[in-house]
């Protein structure tokens, strides 16, 4: 008798669903052990019963009976209400899947004036605010090049004012004509606009402005 045959932990290949495809957990008519553990709606041992005899209890309720652990001897079955059991997984997936981080960029220049380093500097604390990573960039050309400690000491100076936003990944490291480091935000609960309010508004980064 079909119904009798012992769980292999594959599919069974019932043919009576032709035409369709059976993922994720069993459930309802589709559970085939001969006996399984049940836990009812409020999460209580129901005892070792047939499928048969649980889906009769999970029908009166209105309810579906789902193989929630398979493996187990005999496998353990639940009554729950299986929209919204999909529901809350379908959220759970959603809140652990990583979102697409972004990477922001602020240049800089040595000579740059100290309104101008703080209007940068305001734009990069939003941006790491927002969990974006950030890249510094200090910009030389022509003799500047000759005068590299002072392009390191203006990126420092700029890891100093982030501090309390981010972290650097690296050393601040040369790059031909250019003095780059990135940093990585805080932990969320961790930051605290320090030079912006939350809702000022934010320009464009630079990473599309030209280097010269």
């Amino acid at each position: 008798m079909a119904y009798n045959k012992t769980y292999n932990g594959g599919s069974y290949g019932n043919k009576r669903h032709f035409g369709t495809k059976n993922f994720g957990p069993r459930r309802n008519e589709r559970i085939r052990a001969p006996k399984i553990r049940v836990i009812g709606a409020d999460g209580r041992q129901l005892g070792i019963m047939t499928p048969y005899e649980a889906l009769g209890i999970a029908r009166k309720s209105g309810l579906d009976l789902l193989e929630v652990s398979p493996t187990a001897d005999p496998p353990v079955c639940r009554i729950l209400d299986y929209g919204k059991y999909m529901y809350e997984e379908s959220k759970k997936q959603k809140s652990h899947k990583p979102g697409t981080v972004k990477v922001k960029e602020i240049k800089l220049r040595p000579g740059i004036e100290m309104n101008d380093f703080m209007t940068k500097i305001r734009n990069a604390e939003k941006f790491l605010y927002q969990g974006n990573k950030l890249k510094i960039t200090l910009m030389m050309r022509g003799r500047e090049m000759e005068y590299k400690e002072k392009g390191f000491e203006a990126v420092k100076r700029a890891l100093d004012e982030l501090a309390h936003m981010g972290r650097p990944d690296s050393e601040p490291k040369l790059m031909g004509k250019n003095i780059g480091v990135s940093l990585s935000p805080v932990p969320q609960n961790q930051r605290k606009l320090r030079y912006s309010g939350e809702h000022d508004e934010i320009a464009e980064d630079d990473s599309d402005s030209p280097e010269e």
